[in-house]
């Protein structure tokens, strides 16, 4: 089969396409990119989610590392993407890998690699591992492999612990006095993941739901939409708590419920702690977004008068401009969320523990920082729709656009457009419509931002329109 990575790491349905087999092929070729990079004498982080098999498969990673003369670390218990990462940095480690499918349904499983930067790997890097596993598929390369055993009797590989030493970062990042002194009342949902316990040990007196171990994630994907946080959403709204706090499978995602009981997207999250990371912790710095990330991250970069940079999906390009630049925060629609002083990678974790630094250094609640704000820069409403589509009618569709046609949509001029990732128009009052095609599956992607909420249904209406769905 051919192994592709997506937007962040190679993922499959386990006993599928994600088997220990096709695991193996892509574990030996980054091996040989480790040796080929000379990355191999700094050694591996390995770590793995509370998925089913992660360990298991995790332990094949550490076996096939010993077989070509790797040193790894592979965590002696489940771990958050986050803290692998972090581990990679902190030892000066040639790479890492995770596994973790993130926050796809519960039957898949995945390999994310991390580079010795201590985040996603990188476009480029990954198109060369592809590449090695299909030479190596093609050349008949053999996977070469000691059991964990042999593994761990030669040294080769060490158990460690992952949780620690990303726990002491995270309490350099924030105040965390000023946190437990401010009692604010809270509940986290790590959705039965590899977030589970963090949040509070580091803030006692937090409320955790859903930290047992349960590979099925409760019968729904462990990501953190309002759609799977209802029992969130009612404990927050009852009175009981202040603010809810979701993370994904394996917490490098967040997302929040704020003191409405309403789901507070990660739009709301980006625009408050950019703010408060400016406003109250006087960090500087230029300020990344995914084209589909809403037009508020816009207004307070040039507010502040900060460098902005717009990348196509996903948070490697993210990573990229945050190795390049200097940047003060990076963020996209998902959920994912980086900022400076840590790594360049997601942290639903850190994301969690800002949000309540800014509640309790402003004495406001989310959704409270975010009215502030709106107040200033203006008022915003963002919606997202995902339609199924036939492959052929996608490509189809791909090509029109491209064609760059559309002058008007909805009876609005378009004044500018950007197609660097799907079919952006940006309409003369700031609004704007997305259309994008899934790369993966057979699915259209339409998004849309205005400061009208009637506006944004008569944007994906005529969007829906232009794509026949």
């Amino acid at each position: 089969m051919q192994i592709q990575f997506g937007t962040d790491g190679w993922r499959g349905v386990i006993a599928d396409t994600f088997t220990f087999e096709n695991l193996s092929l892509v574990a030996q070729a980054a091996m040989d990119y480790m040796h080929n990079e000379g990355l191999a004498e700094k050694g591996l982080v390995i770590g793995y989610d509370r998925r089913f098999l992660s360990r298991e498969f995790a332990e094949r990673v550490a076996g096939i590392a010993a077989g070509n003369g790797i040193k790894s670390w592979l965590s002696e218990g489940y771990a958050p993407t986050p803290a692998v990462s972090w581990a990679v940095h902190e030892r000066g480690a040639g790479a890492g890998v995770m596994i973790t499918a993130s926050h796809n349904p519960p039957r898949y499983n995945g390999f994310k690699v991390k580079e010795s930067f201590g985040g996603s790997a990188r476009p480029a890097t990954t198109k060369i591992l592809e590449q090695m596993v299909a030479d190596n598929i093609a050349g008949s390369r053999p996977v070469l492999a000691v059991t964990l055993a042999e593994a761990l009797a030669s040294g080769l590989v060490q158990l460690f612990d992952a949780s620690t030493p990303y726990l002491n970062q995270l309490a350099r990042y924030v105040d965390l006095e000023l946190i437990r002194s401010a009692g604010i009342k809270a509940v986290v949902d790590p959705m039965f993941g590899a977030g589970s316990g963090f949040l509070p040990h580091l803030v006692p007196g937090i409320t955790e739901i859903h930290g047992t171990e349960n590979p099925s994630f409760g019968g729904h994907p462990p990501e953190p939409i309002a759609e799977h946080l209802c029992e969130l959403s009612a404990l927050v709204e009852s009175g009981a708590f202040q603010v809810g706090l979701a993370l994904d499978g394996d917490a490098d995602r967040i997302g929040a419920i704020d003191e409405r009981g309403e789901f507070f997207s990660s739009h709301r999250i980006f625009t408050v702690l950019l703010r408060h990371l400016y406003e109250r912790k006087g960090v500087r710095g230029g300020v990344v977004k995914t084209v589909s990330t809403t037009r508020m991250i816009d207004l307070l970069a040039a507010k502040y008068d900060l460098k902005l940079f717009e990348t196509p999906i996903g948070f490697k390009h993210i990573c990229e401009m945050m190795l390049e630049h200097d940047i003060l925060m990076g963020g996209e629609e998902s959920g994912g969320l980086g900022v400076k002083g840590h790594i360049p990678e997601r942290d639903g974790i850190l994301m969690a523990l800002l949000l309540l630094e800014a509640m309790a250094m402003s004495g406001k609640g989310l959704w409270a920082l975010l009215e502030e704000t709106m107040d200033e820069i203006g008022h915003f409403h963002y919606a997202r729709i995902d339609l199924p589509i036939e492959n052929s009618a996608k490509h189809r569709l791909m090509e029109e656009l491209a064609e760059g046609t559309l002058a008007t949509i909805a009876g609005f001029e378009v004044v500018q457009h950007n197609f660097s990732d799907g079919f952006k128009y940006i309409f003369e009052d700031g609004s704007w419509l997305l259309i994008r095609p899934s790369g993966t599956e057979p699915v259209l992607r339409l998004y849309s931002e205005a400061g009208d909420p009637a506006r944004v249904t008569l944007l994906l209406q005529a969007a829906r329109g232009i794509a026949g769905v």
